[in-house]
């Protein structure tokens, strides 16, 4: 790692890490990547401990964790209990700032909420984000943000708008039960009960996915299978899901299923893009700003970001890329750390990084690095700070 030579003091270095998933949560980086970060350096000079600054920005990408990231940034937590994806009642949390409220699908519908870990492709319903939304507006929220990785359903939303008010109805009148595939046999959908204070909100998804709700890039095909769905369930959702969009539109007049977005979280785009009338928007870029990442990464001489896995996913807009992307705007530059590296030096230079380290660089055993993550990430981290040290004039 060639870094800027001489640095003058104090240095400043910003840690602005996603989760490493299944081993410690962005938090629990952040402090490791931090507290290595000063080992190395105050154990290579002499010195005192303000010659190293060090901002802790906790991230994610839109996914789970982002609730997370906003709690660390100073807003204010709002405990709910709500469905999980096939019923169970979950304790969740959303954000609160202000006017705005930070609702992440995961919370209620992720799949880390499936009891057992059990696959629903059929049934798992969105239901219980909509009652978070419910429970967003009872605390006064005006603005609210819709955070929606790691769903569990492709119901296209309908399950939050149930939770909403609106009456999902099959042809004798009966109400449909959750799920993506119920859809089917919708012949009405009643939005004159949908709450009031939906049409006064204004909304954000935060997406990276462009996929449209239906087809073959469409919200059942494509993420269909990683939420249990096989090549008939795939098809079964799709023709569920193209009912429902119909039902959309006659009944509220926007037919947003080609929207870029429409088929994100199971289709629940579709909902907020058309009906609700929200804005798309890249999942870090929201996180970013939540965070405050502008103004409290001003002045960094380093800023080490860093995910579970840095492979090709990452270069889609996961949090690393987004960090070096807000951080070349000040010519400030990265370092990623990661449990695993499956990208080539050039790969990762040209996305704007001047360095990856992995933890399999220590341990070969990704085992061991799953159990003892941080552990060897503070050490790793330990070899970052002496390298800074000695970029230090005098």
């Amino acid at each position: 790692m060639r870094l800027p030579s001489p640095l003058t003091l104090p240095v400043h270095v910003v840690v602005a890490p996603d989760k490493f998933k299944g081993s410690l949560t962005a938090g629990e980086v952040a402090r490791c990547v931090a507290d290595g970060v000063r080992d190395g350096f105050e154990g290579a000079r002499t010195g005192t401990a303000a010659d190293l600054v060090t901002t802790t920005v906790p991230l994610a990408d839109g996914g789970e964790g982002t609730v997370d990231a906003a709690l660390a940034a100073g807003w204010r937590p709002l405990a709910v209990r709500v469905g999980g994806p096939t019923g169970e009642p979950v304790d969740a949390v959303l954000a609160r700032d202000g006017a705005s409220a930070l609702v992440e699908m995961a919370q209620a519908s992720g799949l880390d909420r499936l009891p057992g870990g059990v696959r629903a492709p059929l049934t798992a319903s969105t239901r219980g984000t909509g009652e978070l939304v419910r429970a967003a507006l009872d605390d006064g929220a005006r603005d609210l943000v819709l955070a929606v990785g790691g769903s569990a359903s492709t119901d296209g939303g309908a399950g939050m708008l149930a939770a909403l008010g609106a009456r999902l109805l099959d042809a004798r009148g009966r109400h449909l039960p959750d799920g993506g595939a119920a859809l089917a046999d919708l012949e009405h959908l009643d939005l004159s009960g949908l709450d009031p204070r939906l049409t006064t909100v204004r909304w954000v998804l935060a997406a990276d996915v462009d996929n449209p709700l239906l087809g073959p890039r469409g919200a059942a095909a494509v993420f269909g299978p990683q939420k249990g769905a096989d090549g008939a369930q795939v098809a079964q959702l799709d023709a569920a899901l193209a009912r429902f969009a119909d039902a959309l539109a006659g009944a509220s007049g926007r037919d947003a299923r080609e929207a870029p977005g429409a088929g994100a979280a199971g289709g629940i785009g579709v909902v907020v893009l058309g009906l609700l009338g929200g804005q798309r928007r890249p999942g870090i870029e929201v996180v970013l700003e939540l965070a405050g990442f502008d103004h409290r990464s001003a002045g960094a001489d380093l800023v080490i970001t860093g995910e579970g896995s840095f492979d090709e996913q990452s270069l889609g807009g996961k949090t690393p890329v987004g960090v070096a992307a807000a951080a070349a705007e000040r010519e400030v530059p990265v370092v990623v750390v990661s449990g695993r590296r499956a990208l080539a030096p050039e790969q990762w230079r040209a996305a704007g990084f001047l360095d990856a380290r992995a933890l399999t660089d220590r341990e070969p055993d990704q085992a061991r690095c799953i159990a003892e993550a941080g552990v060897l990430l503070r050490a790793l981290a330990r070899d970052l700070g002496a390298e800074l040290a000695a970029a230090v004039a005098g």
